[in-house]
């Protein structure tokens, strides 16, 4: 069976995002790219929401050609441009998707768990990046597998915390300093 796997970085504090949405306000350095290339590259499938989905489709497979942007964000867009992509919302259209039809599956959000659970066991693995009430959702239906966490060193003060509801039940199972970075892994997978 595979695993659902949930990337995403957060402030010391805890927060996701800024006050008005924005996550570009956390430090996003080379060593954040490269994980993230790290565990979308291992990825059979990439899960989004609607949010997320809009801003990354929008961006990432443009990168695949594009000659002004190093060798990770132009991989970043090849694998963007290729993998099969699931969209959970239920303000999305089809003609919202219709640039990425032919590898977009879109599911509203009733659907979503039960969307995972037919994607694992189909095997191969599930990455989200984003989509932060997206995955807590499944999280809080224990369909996360592992949760990567990467702290940047800044502290927002106020902002979009990374968790839409309380949180018990999760393992360690890594830290470290990320090459080069000041940001911080912190892997987690659900203890029992």
């Amino acid at each position: 069976m595979s695993r659902l796997i949930v990337c995403n970085i957060m402030s010391l504090d805890g927060y996701y995002a800024s006050t008005d949405g924005n996550p570009l306000v956390l430090p996003m350095d080379a060593a954040f790219d490269s994980y993230n290339l790290q565990c979308l590259r291992a990825a059979d499938t990439l899960l989004l929401g609607a949010n997320s989905y809009r801003m990354f489709m929008g961006f990432w497979p443009a990168q695949a050609d594009n000659p002004q942007a190093g060798d990770v964000h132009r991989e970043f867009g090849a694998i963007y441009s290729r993998i099969p992509v699931t969209v959970v919302s239920d303000t999305l259209t089809a003609q919202d998707i219709e640039p990425w039809q032919e590898r977009t599956t879109l599911v509203g959000r009733a659907d979503a768990a039960e969307r995972v659970k037919q994607l694992k066991a189909g095997g191969g693995d599930i990455v989200t990046f984003g989509s932060r009430v997206t995955w807590n959702g499944l999280l809080a239906a224990g369909l996360v597998d592992e949760l990567h966490l990467i702290v940047g060193a800044t502290a927002l003060g106020e902002g979009t915390p990374i968790f839409t509801a309380p949180v018990t039940g999760l393992a360690p199972a890594e830290v470290r300093q990320l090459e080069g970075s000041d940001n911080v892994l912190l892997r987690y997978t659900p203890r029992g």
